[in-house]
């Protein structure tokens, strides 16, 4: 190998040093000396059919393996299509690295193909973002932007590239350094220790544990915490899973009540955003103590670790949980009209129930799309964490092929199942190409029911009208993928669920399951998500 290269084989063995091993891409010029430099250090390259895609697969990666996910992408409408992927990371706090084309810095400003500053878009959407002003600076300020993204508050980093700066020359650095992310300062241990006491005083405390807890890696000092405390868990986000569902201290059913009766609320690693009420009543009780650590705290998963040992031995209130346990089975045993419906078309809460039953417990379940993946997380619960990837609280369509491609490519011996509504579906479906071509065997389930359901039946709800709120009803999604090179099965009745899923793993090519769904089952929402 040569002592020196080009800042495109710089920027890719900073990459390569990291551990990074896919590159999620769309081919461009701009970009070309970097996917020849993950060409020569053997980074596996992922090209899909719009840069979107490319940009929520990095996504999708670090969901799932909590590494940097990595994407490239061309200069000007390569960089503002992966925008989407950025602003949904920068919610979900996904660390992530798009490096973008730019045209050349020696005739900036005269006009170049595709020429524009990125840095004013992409600024808002991400933790950091840099221009490389030299060959010299490329494997550097690669590896700190990946630094940066595994950093305290994880997420989002942008760097381009001008194309002249791409093809300059640089030696290659004398040493590598291990990347070592900074998870923030050391909690304040006299907040703690406020927090402990009020945790052990309460009678009705509950725990509430978002995704920040999972960017921690911080599930074992969750679980010592809520154990050791005997305090009720609730999980959103990626923290789907911190607790297995049949744990006696794991509600979800119950969420309501707990958090309205509860006295003290501790809420770890989440943001008290919409899903919370923004921290008011009636969601939360009008004398309710609300405590919340976050990374923005210091380091979580140190605080969580001295909170669980702080907390052991806490009384075991037997009856707040006791009723808690009661409104959860009542509310389970109310579910059951749905799950158990023979309707056809098929109600979506049955179709979930069968995709439950039917997938392996370390399967990885993508959610993507409104009402449908509404009903998938009201009723899929996972054993684990990192096996529930949906879009968070940005809520962005067309992130599940992305996602669901990355988690195969992560974790290629566990079936990966993407719950797609059929709007949904129609953002990427032209991924199944790229699943076909890369051999990413992902199976898509379409929730068919030809309506945008989570705008129609709250709008005619509201307004007494639903517009712009409906698709073509029994639309082949199917024949979409078989014409692509995939496997399509069509299903109309709820007993043709489980055979058509069991044809589609083991058929070993991307497929969809296209499920002729009610129109008008409507998922029970007690919000209007605003």
């Amino acid at each position: 190998m040569s002592d020196s290269g080009n800042a495109g084989e710089l920027v890719a063995l900073a990459l390569k040093s990291a551990g990074v091993s896919h590159l999620f891409t769309l081919n461009g010029g701009h970009i070309w000396p970097v996917l020849m430099g993950a060409t020569e250090h053997r980074i596996r390259i992922v090209d899909v059919r719009h840069e979107q895609s490319a940009a929520f697969a990095a996504e999708g990666w670090a969901k799932v393996t909590r590494e940097v996910g990595v994407a490239a992408v061309t200069a000007g409408p390569g960089v503002t299509n992966s925008t989407s992927a950025l602003a949904q990371a920068l919610g979900s706090d996904s660390p992530m690295f798009v490096i973008g084309g730019r045209a050349p810095m020696a005739r900036w400003g005269m006009g170049s193909l595709q020429e524009m500053d990125h840095l004013e878009v992409v600024r808002s959407l991400t933790k950091k973002a840099v221009t490389l002003e030299s060959a010299d600076a490329a494997f550097a300020t690669a590896a700190e932007c990946l630094r940066t993204a595994l950093s305290r508050r994880t997420g989002p980093v942008f760097m381009d590239i001008p194309i002249d700066v791409f093809f300059g020359a640089a030696d290659y650095p004398e040493a590598t350094e291990h990347l070592t992310p900074d998870p923030g300062p050391p909690p304040d241990h006299v907040a703690l220790d406020e927090t402990a006491r009020a945790l052990r005083a309460a009678e009705h405390p509950v725990v509430v544990a978002g995704g920040g807890v999972w960017w921690a890696r911080a599930e074992e000092e969750l679980s010592a915490l809520v154990e050791g405390g005997s305090l009720p868990l609730l999980v959103n986000g990626m923290a789907r899973g911190m607790l297995p569902p049949s744990h006696p201290l794991f509600f979800s059913r119950a969420r309501s009540r707990a958090l309205r009766e509860s006295d003290v609320a501790l809420v770890l690693g989440a943001r008290l955003d919409f899903r919370l009420n923004f921290g008011q009543p009636p969601v939360f009780g009008d004398d309710t103590r609300i405590i919340r650590l976050d990374v923005d705290s210091g380091d979580l998963k140190t605080a969580i670790r001295w909170l669980a040992q702080a907390v052991a031995g806490a009384p075991q209130r037997e009856g707040w949980i006791a009723a808690l346990r009661e409104t959860e089975t009542a509310a389970r045993k109310r579910d059951q009209a749905m799950t158990a419906s023979d309707s056809s078309p098929v109600h979506p809460a049955r179709l979930i129930a069968e995709i439950d039953r039917f997938a392996d417990p370390d399967a990885i379940v993508v959610g993507d799309g409104g009402d449908f993946v509404s009903f998938a997380g009201r009723l899929i619960e996972r054993q684990q964490p990192g096996l529930w990837i949906d879009p968070g609280p940005f809520g962005c369509l067309g992130s599940g092929p992305g996602y669901a491609m990355a988690a195969r490519l992560a974790r290629p011996d566990r079936q990966v199942i993407l719950l797609s509504g059929d709007g949904a579906f129609g953002f990427s479906a032209m991924e199944f190409d790229t699943m076909v071509r890369h051999r990413i065997p992902v199976v898509c389930v379409v929730g068919n029911n030809g309506i945008w359901a989570l705008e129609k039946h709250p709008m005619r709800s509201m307004l007494g009208v639903s517009v712009a709120a409906d698709l073509g009803p029994g639309t082949r999604y199917d024949r979409v993928v078989e014409a692509l090179g995939g496997h399509g099965e069509l299903v109309e009745r709820p007993e043709g669920i489980r055979p058509a899923l069991e044809r589609a793993f083991k058929s070993g090519l991307p497929a969809c399951v296209n499920v002729i769904c009610d129109p008008d089952a409507e998922y029970p929402r007690s919000s209007v998500l605003m």
